[in-house]
């Protein structure tokens, strides 16, 4: 590898962990998210330009704030912008291209980052967008990814991946929507949003909904490296810590999820010795913070608890499957779904024996909710075969097979369906 190529990877990984904190500084500065990236952009591309000529700086991430800064000053000062945005940016700006450089300096420097980190992360999953608007954004803005890569990553065009971002930024301009953190009156539902998009990110790299992969690894990371920088500025949070500790246990298991040949392995079947045990340590300090924070636990820890499990048993074999199916009775009164419902057949299968399981599962085959949710049929299906009705087991696992997204799940799904003869 060349010095050059050597200089833009070196780049490009500095982009992502210094991006997410540059946009959020000069958002505050701006008062306009579109505006902010653009303001960064220029930044990379003058790096771009002059680090495989003079080196990478000693301090990379300030450098880039630093020119950032710099150019935010110049098109305040020159009034670039100004008039088409004007309207969006309000007397803020105004006020900000007033002050002369060093004023401007104070301004930008006013603020700490993690709190304007903070800012952004609401912003990014703010009520306003749609779930694929604020999930694409929060990629581009938090992740650091390009819109080649989030389109890459979910399976959509690029076109579709960019129209989202842009519409997402400029529906946040329309809406005039504020740079702050939301009051206390609104911070619970505000966060559960912030958490399901983050969690929402994280399952598609678990269980890709579409394509030819089982999993997505990358994904999960991205999803990973959000919550861990959500429970640095929410460190009192228990739900944070829970989501956090549920995406560490289910991430220590991805090794073990996929065979030689890409061919997905369900959890019983996982050779636990290939189990991330660095994840798992994590996992389980994290749900340990959740529950030192106090009162009952959340949705996101009543699931980590769940997964540590799991994670806790040796063997498939001495798994806790009782308490399993206790922690689902929990979270089926925290959340009630008919999803949940099924998660908690398979545990009071495992607990009680297929028959008890069955029961439950019959309990929800007339759920609208369900009906084309290709899991309904395969767990019916294995609690049939597990109760030697293979007839019957069959022809579940055929109806699985049908609706299910992805190509590894449906190769499973007719590998279950030759099992019954």
């Amino acid at each position: 590898m060349n010095h050059r190529a050597e200089t833009h990877g070196a780049i490009d990984a500095i982009w992502r962990i210094e991006s997410p904190r540059l946009i959020a500084a000069l958002t505050r500065m701006v008062g306009d998210v579109g505006v902010a990236e653009e303001l960064a952009q220029d930044a990379l591309v003058i790096a771009l330009e002059s680090w495989p000529t003079a080196g990478v700086p000693e301090k990379p991430g300030a450098w880039l704030m630093s020119t950032a800064k710099h150019r935010a000053i110049d098109v305040l000062r020159r009034g670039k912008r100004l008039q088409e945005k004007q309207a969006l940016l309000g007397r803020e700006l105004e006020v900000q291209q007033e002050l002369g450089v060093p004023e401007m300096e104070a301004v930008l420097d006013e603020t700490p980052i993690p709190d304007d980190l903070l800012r952004l992360v609401f912003i990014a999953c703010h009520p306003v967008l749609s779930m694929d608007a604020r999930v694409a954004l929060t990629l581009r803005l938090l992740g650091g990814l390009t819109t080649d890569e989030i389109a890459h990553a979910f399976l959509v065009p690029e076109p579709t991946i960019a129209q989202r971002i842009v519409r997402a930024k400029r529906t946040l301009a329309e809406a005039h929507v504020p740079f702050e953190v939301p009051v206390a009156a609104e911070l619970g539902e505000r966060l559960a949003a912030v958490l399901e998009v983050i969690y929402l990110i994280f399952n598609e790299g678990y269980s890709a909904s579409a394509g030819d992969d089982w999993t997505r690894p990358a994904l999960c990371e991205d999803a990973l490296r959000l919550g861990r920088v959500l429970a640095e500025l929410m460190p009192a949070e228990a739900e944070v810590h829970g989501l956090v500790a549920l995406m560490e246990l289910q991430a220590s298991r991805l090794g073990a999820r996929v065979g030689p040949s890409g061919e997905p392995v369900l959890l019983l079947d996982q050779n636990r010795g290939a189990w991330n045990q660095l994840l798992i340590r994590r996992g389980l300090a994290a749900l340990a913070r959740a529950e030192r924070a106090g009162g009952p636990l959340g949705p996101y820890a009543v699931q980590a608890s769940i997964a540590a499990c799991h994670a806790r048993a040796r063997t498939a074999d001495a798994t806790d499957w009782p308490r399993i199916a206790a922690l689902y009775d929990a979270l089926a009164q925290l959340t009630p779904s008919p999803v949940v419902e099924l998660n908690r057949a398979m545990a009071v299968a495992m607990a009680y024996g297929p028959k008890a399981g069955l029961e439950v599962v019959d309990a929800l085959a007339d759920d609208p909710a369900l009906r084309s949710y290709y899991l309904l049929p395969n767990v019916r299906g294995d609690l049939l075969f597990r109760l030697g009705r293979l007839p019957e087991a069959r022809s579940e696992f055929e109806r699985a097979a049908e609706l299910a997204p992805n190509e590894r799940q449906k190769q499973v799904l007719l590998s279950r369906v030759a099992s019954c003869g």
